[in-house]
């Protein structure tokens, strides 16, 4: 039985050599021992392949500004694990860590013995997540974030009250599929029989995938484009702003303080489900909740500057998709200042369709590695580069401490790639930042 912080993290972190595991069976075996919470739970499912955090964290801050009770699960953490389990935008406490693994350790073990093996990582956490939401610190609403894909993703024992599915891009090919439409054939695997599904998918073959399996599902099914409109986008110093109409009611002038027009679409999706929210008549949701909530979001990791003068920003694009919107928004914004990019990534992940993004910056490129299991060699990764003068470092500290120490006022230092890696840099470059400054 484990009796402090580090030895259930332990526990946890243990757990991935198990490695993952696709299906609901041992979740549901979980569900069962522990009396079904996930039956008590009121939950929100958000699925999709970029977005899924903002998203969550768009609909949460709103939700807390009209004063409910709010869970999220998400992964993976950029500062600290608790994270990823957080009660109204604070992570739960490490007292409240240890409870839960004393809780799921014999559980596990007891499950091991079965036909059905060990529970997976991640397992384990979504079925804490559950049982703290449900049990422990009873929420009015939870959110949570699927992991991967959906069909037979941890989170799909859920019944939610409203489904969620932000934009579809390339990504876990080797797990979801090689073609768009195999990915969203997974994604789709949250939507539930009768629950309205929101979706912000822009490929007309991945809104029709939807559009059937909502029908099957006699789930009603609302589409970005088509059931609801954002327009007169405008970037300002610290975030966007947008109107949003739909048939249900008219947003002008909504501000976000995320930067980037992707972000516009994560928001919309929150309006809405917030819209359904009030449909449902279970809560009074005012529109200045709305606007505070989404003014108020702030998710880390997701073009964070952590610097001004000279900028320094960490940005979590791990996939083409989020690089293309990464390169859009800085090539907007900064478009007179160099670009000095560090970027490391997992060997899963299709670096050379990032890099073809990643190129376009008028600025120098560097590539590193980082401790983590699945992470790419930076020697692997220039081999994948067009860009003659990009250079490696293997010690990401090392190169982040060089490259800050010399950063001009018209400079910017650009941090990407896998979020494992960012949640590394971002506590050791405030460290940096407050000791040089």
């Amino acid at each position: 039985m484990v009796k402090s912080y580090n030895e259930a993290l332990s526990w946890i972190h243990g757990r991935l050599r198990l490695g993952i595991k696709p299906g609901l069976k041992r979740m549901e075996w979980l569900m069962a021992k522990l009396d079904h919470p996930e039956k008590a739970l009121k939950a929100i499912h958000v699925g999709g392949t970029n977005g899924k955090g903002s998203t969550v964290t768009y609909i949460r801050s709103i939700l807390n500004e009209a004063g409910l009770t709010v869970g999220t699960f998400t992964s993976p953490y950029i500062e600290h694990f608790n994270e990823r389990i957080s009660l109204n935008g604070m992570p739960i406490t490490n007292k409240e860590l240890v409870e839960l693994v004393r809780l799921m350790e014999p559980l596990a073990e007891a499950l091991e013995k079965t036909p059905l093996g060990s529970p997976t990582e991640f397992e384990v956490i979504t079925a804490m997540a559950i049982y703290y939401f449900a049990r422990i610190q009873p929420v009015d609403i939870a959110i949570f974030e699927v992991g991967l894909g959906g069909r037979f993703d941890s989170t799909n024992v859920l019944q939610p009250i409203i489904s969620v599915i932000t934009t579809i891009g390339m990504d876990h090919m080797q797990i979801l599929g090689e073609t768009i439409e195999e990915i969203a054939n997974e994604k789709a695997g949250i939507i539930k029989e009768h629950v309205p599904l929101i979706t912000a998918a822009k490929q007309k073959t991945v809104r029709d995938i939807f559009k059937r399996k909502a029908a099957e599902q006699h789930a009603k099914i609302w589409v970005l484009g088509e059931d609801w409109h954002t327009r007169e986008i405008e970037s300002l110093e610290a975030g966007e702003r947008f109107s949003l109409s739909s048939k249900a009611a008219v947003f002008e002038d909504v501000e976000i303080s995320m930067l980037g027009r992707h972000q516009i679409d994560n928001a919309s999706l929150a309006i809405m489900a917030i819209q359904l929210l009030q449909e449902q008549g279970s809560y009074v949701i005012k529109e200045e909740h709305v606007r505070k909530g989404l003014k108020h979001a702030f998710w880390p990791g997701r073009l964070e500057i952590i610097r001004q003068e000279p900028y320094v920003i960490l940005d979590g694009a791990h996939n083409e998709q989020g690089m293309k919107a990464l390169v859009e928004t800085v090539n907007r914004r900064y478009s007179k200042k160099s670009i000095k990019v560090v970027f490391a990534a997992l060997i899963d992940k299709d670096a050379s369709e990032m890099l073809a993004s990643l190129e376009t910056f008028p600025g120098d490129l560097y590539f590193t590695q980082f401790d983590f299991p699945r992470a790419a060699k930076a020697e692997a990764l220039l081999q994948l580069t067009q860009t003659k003068t990009a250079k490696i470092n293997e010690n990401w500290q090392d190169l982040l401490t060089a490259l800050y120490q010399n950063l001009a006022k018209n400079e910017v230092l650009l941090v990407t790639g896998s979020l494992y890696f960012i949640s590394q840099c971002k506590p050791f470059l405030k460290n940096l930042i407050h000791h040089i400054d």
